[in-house]
């Protein structure tokens, strides 16, 4: 058993993202093109907002996401620590400043009680991460961001198709950002990214932003970058529109079988999914005290599992400039010492979770 086999997926494709091999080195059209153009009409349509911009990668769709606001140095953004660490990456790379504050204990999603002590006088945005697939408490993140009129840009690159009370996350802040490499839920077969919005604004800026700050050829605004999506990517995921309500459904199929065969061992605990929200379970984690032995206990009978964010982002050497410490943010550091990914994905059969959860009990019960 793989944690993760993305060949599966791909075999079923082959035929339809071979074609798209063969219209791109038949026409030449390697940037841009129709592609591009019906890749963000469909997503855009599948989300329910106005505008999506292709760009690079995840990172670089955070980052043009957070430059449209025009942040300047100083700046702060409020984030989560519990996330990787692009999410607080594009902030600093723009010269701003990451500002965490600590997630929920159950849904290890940003505490929206814990936002308004962290906003002072240069505060300009709240960044969100709908982590794991699950989403954060929008309505709340959002009622504080109108309270001190504070833009929200959601991380949504592992909530493809999550959705919040009957609304895709992606559609429910200012902009949002998601990634398409290929581990995701909609995967790319490389780098490749988007940023979402229903403003024109917004979206018209971050498309400068990816194209050298150009608003028509070879006349630019302001300074931008090179962060376009390759057509050869946009087709790619073009084809795989129709597949990714299957695939997501696959998964929380999954996940419900793993509750149910893991609910009775009292040590493990699930992330919690908020009510109103339903999870994509880009991945399926648990929490376990002894969480390095029991995936070195795993790993010995041949289950994989995959240990994510052990180190939480106000405690990596990259951000100690910040001045955060140990202890700071007590619930993130919790789950970061337990937390355990287990195989999920469409690739699985029923007969593999059953495998999994039966590893588990052996090695945690006895039976």
């Amino acid at each position: 058993m793989r944690f993760m086999d993305l060949r599966v997926k791909e075999k079923e494709l082959r035929e339809e993202i071979e074609e798209v091999f063969r219209e791109i080195l038949d026409t030449g059209q390697y940037v841009g093109g129709h592609f591009i153009e019906e890749f963000e009409a469909e997503f855009a349509a599948w989300l329910g907002v106005k505008h999506v911009i292709s760009v690079s990668s995840g990172t670089d769709a955070l980052k043009y996401a957070l430059w449209a606001l025009d942040l300047k140095p100083g700046d702060e953004v409020i984030t989560t620590p519990l996330t990787f660490i692009a999410t607080a990456e594009a902030i600093a790379l723009l010269g701003a400043r990451p500002v965490f504050v600590d997630v929920e204990p159950d849904t290890f999603l940003i505490d929206p009680g814990k936002i308004e002590e962290a906003i002072t006088e240069k505060t300009k945005a709240i960044l969100p991460v709908h982590l794991f697939g699950a989403v954060a408490d929008m309505d709340r993140i959002n009622e504080i961001a109108r309270k001190h009129d504070l833009a929200v840009v959601e991380d949504a690159a592992q909530a493809h198709g999550a959705m919040y009370k009957g609304r895709k996350a992606g559609s429910l802040g200012l902009s949002s950002t998601f990634s398409y490499y290929p581990t995701k839920n909609l995967s790319a077969f490389g780098e490749a990214g988007a940023v979402a919005t229903n403003s024109g604004e917004i979206a018209e800026r971050v498309f400068m932003l990816k194209n050298h700050g150009q608003k028509g050829a070879y006349y630019s605004v302001f300074i931008g970058e090179n962060g376009r999506m390759d057509a050869l990517q946009a087709g790619i995921l073009l084809k795989k529109m129709k597949y990714i309500d299957g695939w997501n459904q696959k998964r929380r199929e999954l996940a419900k079988k793993y509750i149910e065969e893991l609910s009775d061992i009292d040590e493990i605990k699930f992330q919690k999914i908020p009510e109103g929200v339903q999870s994509v379970y880009h991945l399926f984690v648990i929490l376990h005290p002894r969480r390095d032995q029991l995936k070195e206990e795993l790993e010995k009978i041949g289950i994989p599992a995959r240990i994510y964010y052990q180190v939480p982002l106000h405690l990596q050497p990259a951000f100690s400039y910040l001045g955060y410490k140990k202890g700071d943010f007590p619930v993130a550091e919790k789950i970061s010492s337990e937390l355990l990914a287990l195989p999920v994905g469409p690739w699985m059969r029923d007969e593999d979770v059953k495998e999994v959860s039966q590893g588990l009990k052996k090695i945690i019960l006895g039976i």
